[in-house]
């Protein structure tokens, strides 16, 4: 599951919750937990559901459920007393009630870009929406290297548009293209080379149709 909703993009396969280029943190119980009302929406998910769900073959008690609520509520700016995406259903459970959109479905007749980076010996291809660059092991481009902030620098990938960019995330020691610094969002081309702490990265990308602000190349990078 891939779902947009306001400013944010959960993905329950690599387990993120984004916003913007920048991940936000959520225990691995508050992720399952909001997943499921995502996966359940509009419908109101009873508590005992939820239980059964979040904490199979454990008995817990409500106080639990509402912890993790709390703090999926503080992850996503929510209110209790103005619910934008977490509607409390008094004695009965909980619900999404916010506006979200399944981004595989959005994108599901597009032809996807392929990208990916390379440095050194090693490449990484990019998924569809925001890659985190970083020396944070959990980062789409892991990267121990020196000058490396742990969430440094954010490659997006957005197949609708044709269009791959890249943003710095306020690094220490700053995110270069082609040798000047980014300080908004830039496109990229295929070819393009990012520097990264004391790693230069080379950005390659691949269509099957023709890419503005792209340049096509012939062969995969193995």
């Amino acid at each position: 599951m891939r779902v947009r909703f306001g400013q944010f993009t959960i993905d329950s396969d690599t387990r993120q919750l984004v916003r913007g280029g920048s991940e936000i943190h959520l225990s691995p119980k508050a992720f399952d937990l909001l997943c499921t009302l995502i996966e359940s929406r509009p419908k109101v998910v009873e508590k005992a559901d939820l239980h059964a769900r979040i904490w199979p073959d454990t008995y817990v008690v409500d106080a639990n459920l509402n912890i993790l609520i709390g703090e999926i509520r503080r992850a996503i700016g929510d209110s209790a007393q103005e619910p934008i995406f977490i509607r409390t259903v008094h004695g009965v459970g909980y619900a999404f009630c916010g506006t979200a959109v399944d981004v595989q479905s959005a994108r599901a007749a597009v032809e996807p870009l392929f990208c990916w980076v390379a440095w050194g010996s090693k490449t990484c291809q990019l998924s569809e929406g925001d890659n985190v660059i970083g020396r944070d092991p959990r980062c789409s481009v892991w990267l121990d290297a020196p000058g490396v902030s742990r969430r440094h620098a954010s490659i997006r990938v957005d197949s609708a548009s044709r269009r791959v960019t890249l943003a710095d995330l306020g690094s220490t020691n700053g995110t270069f293209l082609r040798r000047a610094p980014v300080h908004a969002e830039v496109a990229l081309t295929d070819g393009d080379v990012i520097k990264v702490g004391a790693v230069d990265l080379t950005v390659r990308l691949w269509a099957t149709d023709k890419v503005p602000e792209t340049k096509r190349i012939r062969r995969r990078v193995k």
